[in-house]
């Protein structure tokens, strides 16, 4: 029953049959003839056919939000007996906000430590998207924003707040500037994240508030891409401090804070909520909440220490 419901899900994430059945390491037809088996003991069609997958018919989306209850629930009982006979291990799968990657470290650095026998695996991608890899149980937490998103039903722990800086050459327009305004920011030559990334709806809301329109010239869904361009002295890009900070000096390269308004938004991590929640997130929820404290304590604008904290 259990490999059943599995198939739906990868059918959910993949919008293929014959792409769900790879994903789930057996053949189409096995896939197909699993669905069938589901819909014959529910007595209701499941799956919309045609010469493709067309989508979920009514009962189907009501099937498949049980079958992520139930398989992730399989999941975490099977992970809860075996961390009772081995100690934690497995499989850990975070993704995080591009802009959010520089503090990952500071939450998988003594996770790591503390559970040595678990893998991780990091995926960078876009805030809206973090919470679909959640649901479709892709992945097990996230690091992304928490007060521009519809959180639905997860839990959150709020670990520090964004701010913002604009990395421009040294020599130039802005030269010898302590701050610069979003107005200011609007007629630098901008490369920027892609429209689908959070931090580019925020800058985008505050050139807009400042009475431009954004146009940048470059735009990527990849900071090291931005980055570079930032280096050859010719663009400018807005970045989170903490990422300004993690870049360490950028020859010829000044981070400016900007103003006007000077705007926080909360990075946290997010899991969904279960009771009991699994093992693995757990642990990692435990040090998310450990990491919280430390930047609390922390006078404002002083590095997180990445030490593991005491096994």
């Amino acid at each position: 029953m259990i490999d059943k419901l599995d198939f739906l899900l990868a059918l959910a994430r993949e919008q293929h049959f014959g792409r769900a059945a790879e994903a789930c390491c057996v053949t189409q037809q096995t896939l197909s003839a699993g669905v069938k088996q589901l819909e014959n003991k529910f007595g209701v069609q499941l799956v919309q056919r045609g010469s493709r997958f067309q989508g979920f018919t009514p009962e189907g989306e009501r099937v498949l939000a049980w079958a992520r209850r139930i398989v992730a629930d399989s999941r975490a009982m099977h992970e809860d007996v075996a961390a009772l006979r081995r100690g934690l291990s497995g499989h850990l799968r975070i993704a995080a906000v591009p802009t959010a990657l520089p503090m990952i470290a500071a939450l998988t650095t003594p996770y790591r430590a503390r559970y040595p026998d678990v893998r991780l695996t990091i995926e960078s991608t876009a805030s809206a998207d973090i919470f679909s890899l959640l649901e479709n149980l892709e992945v097990d937490a996230g690091l992304t924003y928490l007060d521009n998103e519809p959180l639905g039903r997860v839990a959150a722990v709020p670990l520090y707040q964004e701010q913002y800086r604009l990395l421009i050459a040294e020599h130039g327009m802005l030269e010898g500037r302590e701050t610069v305004t979003w107005a200011e920011v609007a007629q630098t030559p901008l490369c920027l994240l892609t429209p689908t990334m959070q931090n580019r709806r925020i800058v985008d809301q505050q050139i807009r508030a400042a009475g431009h329109e954004p146009s940048p010239a470059i735009e990527s869904n990849s900071m090291i891409a931005l980055m570079a361009h930032v280096r050859t002295l010719r663009w400018a890009s807005v970045v989170p401090a903490v990422l300004a900070e993690s870049l360490g000096p950028l020859p010829g390269v000044r981070a400016i804070p900007i103003v006007e308004p000077s705007i926080e938004h909360t990075i946290g991590l997010v899991a969904l909520r279960r009771d009991p929640a699994t093992p693995m997130v757990t642990a990692l929820v435990a040090v998310a909440e450990r990491l919280a404290r430390q930047v609390a304590e922390a006078p404002r604008g002083a590095p997180v220490s990445l030490a593991p904290e005491p096994v």
